[in-house]
């Protein structure tokens, strides 16, 4: 047996104000905000990627209004396009006309039905690997998607959702502390600020008692005391059901 110590390894790259596009990403009429990123393979059509997303591997994006703090793993799609199945046909030739050599302009009608049918994704959403999020859908701020998930309709702020057709499982916080973060905004801090808070993000606790003050003051402290109490005995079961799985 032989030992490999590493092999093509990818090397580490750091992200700056200007996005970064691997050499074989494929992107068309898009905008990029700042330290975004784009893997290898994966293409982004007619749409925006705001400030820190990325995009792994093979995902192909199209039409979509994308937030800041995205997270979008490999194989995943984000409104696909549809087969028109109330024509006789649904083969693609019927709007793909040039490249079957059928007429000299596609059916651009067809094109601009699915631009209409625009996907919106908040902030800080976590879209696990192979999902598929269908045109026209919402996605609002801290929802997870989970891997392989079809969603076909809206998600919920801090909703975690999976399944095809995707289901609610769960929110990730109570709404109290939704209101707070909400409140907060964290994503629309700048740089320097979030390089200087880093280490806070790790506690929620301790962040919305450093940067919610005002939650605390308008008569809220003892909800939002107890909805922070809810959370740590969700976790606790949490890990209590999973700590003997193989």
């Amino acid at each position: 047996m032989q030992y490999i110590g590493m092999y093509n390894h990818e090397e580490s790259v750091t992200l700056g104000i200007w996005p970064t596009l691997a050499p074989n990403a494929s992107v068309r009429d898009s905008n990029f905000g700042r330290y975004t990123e784009v893997r290898d393979f994966a293409e982004l059509i007619e749409s925006s990627l705001d400030d820190y997303s990325y995009v792994m591997e093979r995902s192909s994006i199209a039409y979509s209004d994308i937030g800041k703090f995205v997270n979008i793993a490999s194989d995943v799609r984000i409104n696909p396009g549809n087969h028109p199945m109330e024509w006789v046909s649904q083969h693609h030739c019927l709007y793909r006309r040039v490249q079957y050599g059928f007429a000299e302009c596609d059916d651009e009608e067809f094109f601009s039905r699915r631009r209409q049918h625009q996907v919106h994704i908040g902030h800080d959403v976590w879209i696990g690997h192979g999902a598929t999020i269908m045109g026209g859908i919402s996605i609002g701020n801290g929802a997870v998607i989970g891997a392989g998930a079809v969603v076909t309709h809206d998600v919920a702020p801090y909703t975690i959702v999976a399944g095809v057709p995707e289901k609610e499982l769960r929110l990730r916080f109570p709404h109290n502390i939704q209101t707070a973060i909400e409140r907060i905004a964290w994503w629309d801090w700048d740089h320097e600020t979030l390089k200087k808070r880093m280490g806070d993000f790790h506690d929620i606790h301790k962040f919305l008692s450093l940067y919610g003050p005002e939650i605390r003051g308008d008569g809220n402290g003892e909800e939002l005391a107890a909805a922070l109490a809810a959370v740590e005995k969700k976790e606790k079961q949490y890990e209590d059901s999973t700590c003997c799985r193989s």
